[in-house]
């Protein structure tokens, strides 16, 4: 029989949440930790060891393809300061979460959002909305600044004691220190949410994929993770820069996919695929293999010795070729740059409002 809990935390692996679900604990109430995963953060593999560091009951919930899906179809409270839509990020989280309730026999949610802690996804009107938008009303305990807020009605009923609940504001960190020294939490966690969303250089990765890739997929999304990203209109290439790229890429390889490798030396992984699921003109390929030959120091040197072109093999479903190639890189394969998508993002975001 499956056990049954009290309330269901959302989980992130930072401090704020690791209170907010120790402080109803403490309360002698049965809580499970969600740990949501997508391309974009998340990580299931350290669930274990947050349990043992932590006493927390945590399981992994994957929302990436939701999460891809609202990302692509412009957010409807918009970006951050990247490409981060924090206010609809959470909304998803909420939804996914009431979903769960019945299935664990929990009656409410727990969040660890502080009041007036971040500009945009934790004012006291954006609480609200995702509150009303997640339809969690009345369900959602943010135990950490519940006493800036209504009671709910398990705080009302008094199955949630809201006198042992906190009323902490702000930026500061002083009160979170302070609890997580009570509770013994030594190895404090970074402040921060560990988005790859809000980082200008992830965001330069996701946005072509976002605007290109037709109907792109948590695939595309945790290819572009990883390596170099080059676009030449709807033709996207990743480059391995290093072997754990290249181990990590192969996971993410599509069988309508190119796949290229230099023979003979070594070669980054790399993998050609098409925006609008198209073939890849064997044009292309011959340049997209000269870039590749460049990224191979001793294939260049071996190139420059004796003037000879260097074998690259290409492997497309189930067929594998080869062509040889000169090193040499055409500017037409490129990386955007933040500041780039920045004006785009700001253009749209006027034209929006007009």
């Amino acid at each position: 029989m499956m056990k049954r809990y009290d309330g269901l935390a959302l989980f992130s692996g930072g401090l704020d949440s690791i209170l907010a679900a120790r402080l109803l604990m403490e309360q002698g109430k049965n809580i499970l930790c969600l740990h949501f995963t997508s391309p974009f953060f998340g990580d299931k593999n350290a669930v274990s060891h947050w349990e043992q560091k932590y006493g927390l009951e945590i399981i992994a919930v994957d929302i990436a393809e939701d999460f891809c899906s609202m990302l692509c179809n412009n957010p409807a409270n918009g970006f951050g300061s990247a490409l981060n839509p924090c206010v609809d990020c959470k909304i998803i989280m909420m939804k996914k979460a009431k979903d769960l309730l019945a299935e664990y026999g929990a009656k409410f949610l727990i969040s660890g959002e502080v009041l007036g802690q971040r500009p945009m996804s934790q004012r006291r009107d954006t609480l609200q909305l995702i509150r009303r938008d997640a339809d969690v009303k009345d369900i959602l305990l943010r135990p950490l600044s519940a006493l800036h807020m209504d009671p709910l009605p398990i705080e009302i009923s008094g199955e949630v004691d809201r006198e042992k609940l906190l009323g902490i504001y702000g930026r500061g960190r002083k009160d979170q220190l302070a609890l997580a020294k009570k509770f013994n939490i030594v190895d404090i966690p970074t402040a921060g949410g560990g988005c790859k969303l809000t980082e200008k250089e992830n965001a330069r990765r996701y946005y072509e994929v976002m605007q290109k890739v037709s109907h792109p997929t948590a695939n595309d999304f945790f290819l572009a993770n990883h390596g170099r990203q080059l676009w030449n209109g709807d033709i996207w290439v990743s480059l391995g820069r290093k072997q754990a790229d290249n181990e990590q890429m192969q996971q993410y390889k599509k069988s309508s996919d190119y796949v290229l490798r230099i023979e003979h030396f070594p070669s980054p992984y790399c993998i050609v695929r098409h925006a609008q699921r198209k073939e890849v003109p064997a044009e292309e390929l011959q340049i997209i293999g000269s870039i590749l030959a460049t990224y191979s120091n001793k294939a260049c040197a071996y190139f420059a010795e004796n003037k000879e072109r260097i074998s690259i093999k290409i492997e497309h479903e189930e067929t594998i070729d080869r062509i040889l190639v000169e090193p040499q890189r055409f500017e037409q394969y490129k990386e955007l740059h933040f500041d780039e998508i920045k004006e785009i993002l700001q253009a749209r975001k006027k034209n929006m409002a007009e």
